[in-house]
């Protein structure tokens, strides 16, 4: 088994690297053809740093292992918000840009209902099992493309964009670049798959809990170190924005392209999961109320957190019991 960690962990470390080399090589080349940098930030970036998500989660769907991919984007999505903004929160309180309060947070809590929509309504003819059908998967794109320029609109309108991760390498070595980090997240994503099933069955774990601990987790730790480092520089005012937009990203865009693929079935069970997602997104909007006004307290840092780690602990009971 000792060989099956180091692979999975290598899985996990070509992801992340791969990733960076993918958006700094294709967004040094659209760079190179002109295109805006306003529009490479909102569309080649967020694409790239979405990259790895999105590659386990085609490889888990067309090999057989759609507990692994959903379990993936769910766990991520109750990371980013529990884990990654209440960890930032409480090294510093968090200030909430108002567009993001007005806009992204209530389209994140719009997309995990759809999702949780979506899903359930196969339970009538499937007879208890819930699933993404190719139809469900254009759907989500469909609303995932109406983000996308809507955001783009927005940008426009107030020209604000971080621009530090648009690559500026000359065509060839972008290309490479790009090259190498496409090989790489298949590399990388292939690792993590068989490894992470090869290790939930070795320690009697099902595939959907190391997809909503191990691997949700995981893929969201360059967002904790992203968002740790600025919290630490006093610059933690992007914080909430990518978080929630990479979760904008899983469930409308990772999830519509994997189903759209190869329809991703999941147990009924997973309704919890999906509400504890709907439970985190509506919890960040109360603490936009209920607290000091654009911020995310210490305090609420540790609600955040407490609650994080009190799902852990149920999803460990009830794998411990199902298996």
């Amino acid at each position: 088994m000792i060989i099956e960690y180091i692979l999975f962990i290598l899985g996990f470390i070509a992801l992340i690297y791969s990733a960076k080399w993918l958006v700094e090589g294709s967004s040094s080349l659209a760079k190179n053809f002109n295109i805006p940098d306003l529009i490479i930030g909102l569309t080649v970036v967020a694409f790239g740093t979405s990259a790895p998500e999105l590659i386990i989660n085609v490889i888990a769907g067309v090999t057989g292992k759609p507990d692994l991919a959903i379990g993936n984007i769910i766990g991520s999505n109750i990371a980013n918000i529990m884990l990654i903004l209440g960890t930032t929160a409480i090294i510093m309180q968090i200030p909430v840009q108002k567009s993001t309060i007005l806009s992204e947070i209530p389209f994140s809590l719009a997309a995990a209902l759809l999702f949780g929509f979506l899903a359930n309504t196969h339970l009538l003819e499937d007879k208890g099992i819930l699933g993404l059908s190719q139809i469900d998967g254009l759907i989500l794109i469909f609303f995932f493309f109406l983000f996308l320029l809507y955001i783009i609109y927005m940008a426009k309108q107030n020209q604000d964009i971080d621009s530090e991760e648009i690559g500026d390498l000359p065509n060839g070595k972008a290309l490479i670049y790009s090259l190498i980090g496409i090989s790489g997240l298949f590399l990388g994503g292939n690792l993590v798959v068989d490894n992470a099933s090869i290790i939930a069955k070795a320690w009697g774990f099902s595939e959907t809990f190391i997809g909503l601990t191990v691997v949700g987790i995981g893929t969201s730790l360059p967002e904790l170190v992203t968002s740790a480092i600025a919290a630490l520089k006093r610059n933690a005012d992007i914080a909430v924005g990518n978080v929630v937009g990479s979760n904008i990203f899983n469930i409308l865009w990772v999830l519509g392209v994997t189903s759209t693929i190869s329809p991703l079935p999941f147990s009924v069970l997973s309704n919890i999961d999906i509400l504890v997602i709907i439970f985190s997104s509506t919890l960040l909007i109360l603490f936009m109320i209920i607290g000091r006004k654009y911020t995310i307290d210490r305090w609420q840092g540790f609600v955040f957190v407490i609650f994080y780690i009190l799902y852990l602990t149920y999803l460990v009971g009830r794998d411990t019991h199902l298996t």
